[in-house]
């Protein structure tokens, strides 16, 4: 039976397999991240995680252990101008003909003493795979970023699904919106009732000294009438006698 010969074949043998993991690690621990393709990744990153849990006892035996897998190698995190190498303050130091490096700080020593003290309180999880929107030129394969967690990260296995952060946030933001729109609608109708009040006390004061104003009108066509009548008695009269004589 085939016990313990889980995980990805990727296509190579064991020896293949092995350096490419070791090559993988080292490059993450140097830069941090690394793009690959999605099964390389996922391949990688228990190696990795396990590497880490190694770094973080930080004692002797598991030093031995993480060189067992990964080697010893020299720290080199930038582009190396070989018409002018790193000196000896830069803490590196080259052959006599200045074409390789025979010293200098190392991939080991940074795991130990930088990146595992980040994850002291961290249980697991010390990497994450992100997935690009692009894909590698030749057979099209999707591309992933393969990552070291960042120390300020909080981990907790019992937080909130993303899901329910966001229905809470959209229902915090409807009821501010309800809210918003009924102290808008109050304040719309104090101007309204105001304005309402204020024309109701204008007719009012309008209307009220109607009543004397007519007065004074009445008087003026009653003597205007009486007159009037008079004359149109009198007038009548005359032609009555005039006409008996």
């Amino acid at each position: 039976m085939r016990h313990g010969v889980a995980g990805y074949k990727l296509g190579r043998d064991s020896e293949h397999r092995k350096a490419m993991f070791r090559n993988m690690a080292i490059s993450l621990f140097t830069h941090g991240q690394i793009t690959t393709t999605g099964p390389k990744a996922k391949a990688v990153q228990p190696f990795v995680e396990k590497l880490v849990s190694l770094a973080r006892k930080g004692d002797l035996a598991s030093r031995r252990r993480i060189i067992q897998r990964i080697g010893n190698p020299i720290l080199v995190d930038f582009e190396i101008d070989w018409d002018d190498p790193p000196t000896r303050e830069d803490g590196y130091r080259v052959n006599m003909h200045k074409e390789k490096l025979v010293d200098g700080p190392r991939v080991v020593t940074k795991l130990i003493e930088e990146i595992a003290p980040r994850y002291a309180d961290r249980p697991g999880g010390y990497t994450r795979i992100v997935k690009l929107a692009k894909h590698r030129i030749g057979d099209g394969a999707d591309l992933v970023v393969l990552q070291l967690v960042s120390d300020d990260e909080k981990h907790n296995h019992r937080s909130k699904s993303r899901r329910r952060q966001i229905q809470d946030n959209r229902t915090a933001f409807a009821a501010k919106v309800r809210k918003g729109k009924g102290a808008d609608e109050e304040e719309s109708k104090a101007p309204a009732e105001e304005e309402a009040s204020a024309t109701e006390e204008v007719t009012e004061s309008v209307e009220a000294p109607a009543p004397e104003a007519e007065a004074p009108a009445t008087e003026a066509a009653e003597t205007a009438e009486a007159p009037a009548e008079e004359v149109s008695d009198d007038s009548g009269d005359a032609p009555k006698e005039e006409s008996k004589d």
